[in-house]
């Protein structure tokens, strides 16, 4: 199959992943847990009951599943919908992040090599598409000298990008098991309600790996 096609059968994937998430946490946003915690109070009791009540918890302001833990600041930022709402798609979402929070606190190796390597990365996500039609330009000119530097230097982010999401892996998947083991040991959760909880967080967790796989492949495509 050409490499196109593969690129184009990656972004179909990636696009039904999201959608596939998306459906699963309004199925379970529907779904009301019995205890009635809210995703924050669940959040708060599991960094309390582990020593974290440093760790603030913000209202994101991106919307659904923008939730995220910043270590950098050490604030768990929840959306609204996962923040204030009673469900079991909240509570599962919440301690997921409440998780990276612990991880964080132990010095959890992956967590803390995507740390240190995300800000570089960031940046260099911006400049790649300027670097991609450069090489492009420079090669279709007499300069086609300046354009190997510059395909040299769009490798090496791409290598980054593709670093980055392989080690994001780990960090999410541990978390998703802490999340699942916390929200148990603290009856935030019975156990008739964690197949809801398994839904989200595994439905959630193959949308990193599906970014992975689209990562090696957009490097491979660029060496080409």
């Amino acid at each position: 199959m050409p490499l196109t096609l593969i690129g184009l059968l990656m972004m179909a994937i990636g696009v039904v992943a999201q959608n596939k998430v998306k459906a699963i946490v309004d199925k379970y946003s529907k779904q009301r847990p019995k205890r009635g915690l809210s995703g924050e109070q669940a959040a708060r009791e599991i960094l309390d009951s582990h020593g974290l009540g440093q760790v603030q918890i913000e209202q994101s302001q991106w919307g659904l599943l923008s939730d995220h833990y910043d270590p950098h600041k050490a604030v768990l930022r929840l959306s609204k919908d996962v923040g204030t709402g009673v469900s079991i798609a909240a509570v599962g979402i919440a301690a997921h992040e409440a998780g990276h929070a612990i991880q964080h606190a132990e010095s959890y190796g992956p967590l803390m090599m995507r740390s240190s390597l995300a800000p570089a990365i960031a940046i260099g996500m911006r400049v790649v598409p300027w670097i991609f039609w450069g090489g492009i330009l420079l090669n279709l000119t007499p300069y086609r000298q300046f354009g190997i530097p510059l395909t040299l230097l769009g490798s090496v982010i791409f290598f980054g990008i593709t670093v980055l999401s392989i080690i994001t892996l780990p960090v999410e998947f541990d978390a998703s098991k802490r999340a699942k083991h916390l929200l148990q040991k603290h009856n935030i959760v019975d156990r008739q309600e964690m197949p809801g909880v398994n839904a989200v967080l595994d439905s959630a967790a193959w949308t990193y790996v599906v970014g992975a796989l689209s990562a090696l492949l957009r490097m491979f495509l660029w060496r080409r």
